[in-house]
């Protein structure tokens, strides 16, 4: 376990994930407690400070889980990282994913903004009952302790926010690179909330909600909404529909080509996942009751799918080995065998080491 300390603070873990996605998970909880505040009003987060949050929730993608799913997770978690006050982790991120034109002065700004918003003392109740507290903003102690990357610190309380996300929202990570108003990657946020039957709101709402000042809906609408969805169909997954009668505005979205040519490439996947599963079932004789877990966790847990097929390369080759058929072993003595192997090659990870008890169970 990483122990390092910054005045009073505990460092936990230190996160580190260079792979790019092309869609990141945005936590429901998340955008009601920082993106937008208790009134339902949107900050005015800049772009850069938007791409720190978009990069953040990239390098923890492979830890987010939903509750429901992953009971175990959540009191791990808790271990982890909800055990004493001013609890943290540690990040790094490029500083030209922050800023494409190489610019210091707006890298600087974004993580001033993100150490400054919203700081104070927050509180949290651990499984245990008992209260954490922690003081900072989203980030603290942005440093520059490695050419071309910037390191910070952040919160337990934001963290899990971030990692336990029992609803949640995709969106396009590229998004805050093709579109440089803040704003408008603000009302992408918003609408991926909305309900596909869409929602009518007063023009007084959304100029509250966004920081505006429109004087009519029609200059609402033509000024604001018109250039906001000719970026969403081009750039996004999600767009939308609008019109309006006297001072009420609706609102109704839809998938754009982007999302259809993903749903290409998911129902692919789909396929190839089912087939493994078949294979699975059928080679050494699973029963339905035994493939409850594994289908589960196969099926819904990329991470889990490729520990499970790495131990299942790692089973053929070891019983090739001892001159050994696969398939003599059956049902939940297979299951059983591969769990085995899995729990290994995950003690063996970077994350097997500081949560030994962590790995996925599959029967």
């Amino acid at each position: 376990m990483l122990h390092r300390e910054v005045s009073p603070k505990i460092i936990r873990k230190e996160f580190s994930n260079d792979r790019v996605l092309d869609n990141i998970r945005l936590g429901n909880s998340f955008v009601d407690d920082f993106i937008f505040d208790e009134n339902n009003q949107a900050a005015d987060i800049p772009i850069n400070a938007l791409r720190v949050i978009f990069n953040i929730i990239s390098i923890i993608s492979n830890e987010q889980f939903r509750p429901e799913d992953r009971p175990k997770q959540l009191s791990l978690f808790d271990e982890e990282f909800e055990t004493e006050n001013n609890t943290f982790a540690l990040l790094k991120i490029k500083n030209s994913k922050i800023s494409p034109s190489g610019s210091s002065k707006q890298v600087i700004t974004a993580y001033e903004f993100l150490t400054k918003f919203k700081m104070g003392w927050y509180k949290s109740l651990n499984s245990k009952g008992k209260e954490i507290k922690t003081f900072a903003g989203l980030i603290s102690t942005p440093t520059y302790d490695e050419r071309g990357y910037t390191s910070f610190l952040i919160s337990s309380y934001w963290l899990k926010k971030l990692i336990v996300i029992p609803e949640y929202n995709y969106m396009l990570y590229h998004l805050v690179y093709n579109i440089k108003n803040n704003k408008h990657i603000i009302f992408a946020i918003w609408l991926s909330k909305v309900p596909q039957t869409g929602t009518a709101l007063k023009l007084s709402t959304f100029n509250s909600k966004f920081d505006l000042n429109y004087r009519t809906a029609n200059d609402f609408c033509f000024k604001f909404l018109k250039p906001v969805k000719l970026n969403l169909d081009k750039y996004s997954s999600l767009s939308f529909n609008f019109k309006y009668k006297a001072d009420t505005i609706s609102i109704k979205p839809y998938s754009t080509k982007l999302l259809q040519q993903t749903d290409v490439v998911v129902d692919r996947e789909h396929l190839y996942v089912t087939y493994r599963i078949n294979y699975f079932k059928k080679r050494y004789t699973i029963g339905e009751k035994e493939m409850q877990q594994f289908s589960f966790q196969y099926r819904n847990l990329i991470q889990t799918r490729n520990l499970i097929e790495k131990s299942y390369s790692y089973f053929i080759k070891t019983n090739r080995s001892k001159k050994r058929k696969s398939d003599d072993i059956k049902g939940k003595h297979f299951l059983t065998e591969l769990q085995q192997i899995m729990i290994e090659l995950y003690r063996t990870t970077r994350m097997g080491k500081l949560l030994p008890d962590g790995y996925p169970v599959i029967l």
